[in-house]
C-alpha cells in the first residue's frame, strides 16, 4: 500500500438541491476529520469485572477541521453564509482512493486571520447533525 495524499482529502459544500451538488472549498492547506462516539455501558455482576458495552447505542459524530488561504471562492463564502445563518447545510469528505463521507453539518466556528502583508488564512470547525453516510 502506498500512502494517501493529504493534498487529495478535500472538504467539498453542497448546495439545497436535491440531489444536493458539491464545490470544493478552495485554499485549504490541512484538512481533519474524528468520528467521536459515546458509549453506554451494560456491565453487571456476570461480566467476571470486565466492562460491557452495548453495540450500536450512544451518540455518534462527526468533527471536521481545516485552515488554509482565504481565496474568495464561491464556496468560502457559501460557508461563510452557513455560519453567520447558523444553519446546517449538506458537506462531504473526499478521499484520494475515491471513497467519501456526506452529511450535514453545522459550521461551529470560522476563524480569519491575516497580516498586513501577508495572506488572509482561516480556520472552520464544523460538527455533524444526524447521520454520516459514506458515499
Amino acid at each position: 500500500m502506498t500512502p494517501q495524499k493529504g493534498a487529495a482529502f478535500l472538504l467539498k459544500v453542497g448546495n439545497d438541491a436535491v440531489p444536493a451538488a458539491y464545490e470544493t472549498v478552495a485554499g485549504l492547506r490541512t484538512t481533519q476529520m474524528s468520528i467521536n462516539g459515546d458509549t453506554v455501558v451494560v456491565t453487571h455482576k456476570d461480566s467476571g469485572g470486565w466492562r460491557d458495552l452495548l453495540s450500536g447505542a450512544g451518540t455518534r459524530s462527526v468533527s471536521v477541521s481545516a485552515s488554509g488561504v482565504f481565496l474568495g471562492s464561491d464556496a468560502e463564502n457559501r460557508v461563510r453564509t452557513h455560519a453567520l445563518a447558523g444553519t446546517v447545510h449538506p458537506y462531504e469528505l473526499s478521499f484520494e482512493d475515491g471513497a467519501r463521507m456526506r452529511g450535514r453539518f453545522l459550521v461551529q466556528r470560522l476563524d480569519y486571520a491575516g497580516d498586513f502583508n501577508g495572506e488572509r488564512t482561516y480556520a472552520i470547525q464544523l460538527e455533524s447533525s444526524g447521520q454520516v453516510m459514506p458515499s
